[in-house]
């Protein structure tokens, strides 16, 4: 599994200057800006010039961390306000998860969007530009098998030693030559897809708003009872978002 953040909410050049001062992210001033719109009488593009001092400028009076910009956000996440952060938008590159992750992922729908690798047009025979279709073993195969060393070396090739482990690769090598058959039957891609597995390994671009995430991670993500493919992935998209956006943390925590 491979998720990057390709890209997300930045800052025009005129707003940059508005709060350099304070040091503050872009999505951080987007929802200030957002937030701040909902219950004041002056103009957003005005409010950097005559609040932000007020709320970067001045540490937080909640006895929390940070400034009265962190309170505020902390204050609207608490009271469920969250519309106000669908204005911070992620853009997503991922790779090598399974069909079962994506319909899973697909549920959820308010605030994402999804561009898909087609299994329609992309072709996956053996002797394809893709060498085959590429496959995710579930973690809990991996966990019945014992992987064994190959010329004395750790291999993370796919050697075990389990009949769990052999009887899946076995049903992957089932449905890759049942695939190439297919084809050269005269089937053609669209159709002959019909006999690739959930755990095919499919790419996607992925977009979805602050909000969006935060209730996405809430129901999937580790100890919440979700498949663990997608517990990791929900993990993955959550470090990708802190990084550029270190105020977000505390909120997928559940503070």
């Amino acid at each position: 599994m491979d998720v990057m953040l390709m890209a997300h909410t930045q800052l025009t050049q005129a707003f940059k200057d508005k709060v350099s001062q304070w040091g503050v992210t872009d999505g951080q001033a987007v929802a200030l800006t957002a937030i701040r719109t909902c219950y004041s009488s002056n103009k957003p593009a005005e409010l950097f010039e005559i609040e932000g001092e007020k709320y970067f400028g001045q540490v937080a009076t909640d006895g929390g961390t940070g400034s009265e910009a962190d309170r505020l956000i902390r204050h609207i996440v608490k009271s469920k306000h969250t519309s106000t952060l669908e204005h911070i938008d992620f853009h997503f590159v991922i790779s090598g998860v399974s069909r079962s992750l994506l319909a899973q992922l697909t549920r959820h729908r308010v605030g994402f969007s999804f561009s898909v690798q087609s299994q329609r047009y992309t072709k996956f025979g053996s002797g394809d530009k893709s060498g085959g279709f590429k496959f995710v073993v579930p973690d809990s195969v991996k966990k019945n098998g014992i992987k064994i060393e190959v010329d004395g070396e750790s291999t993370d090739a796919l050697y075990f030693e389990s009949k769990a482990d052999l009887l899946f690769l076995e049903s992957m090598a089932h449905a890759q030559k049942t695939y190439d058959k297919l084809r050269e039957l005269g089937i053609p891609a669209e159709d002959a897809r019909a006999v690739l597995p959930n755990a095919a390994a499919c790419n996607l671009v992925m977009s979805a708003n602050l909000t969006a995430l935060l209730n996405f991670y809430s129901k999937r993500k580790p100890g919440s009872g979700a498949q663990h493919e997608i517990s990791q992935f929900a993990e993955r998209l959550k470090e990708e978002v802190v990084n550029v956006e270190p105020w977000t943390k505390p909120f997928f925590e559940g503070q």
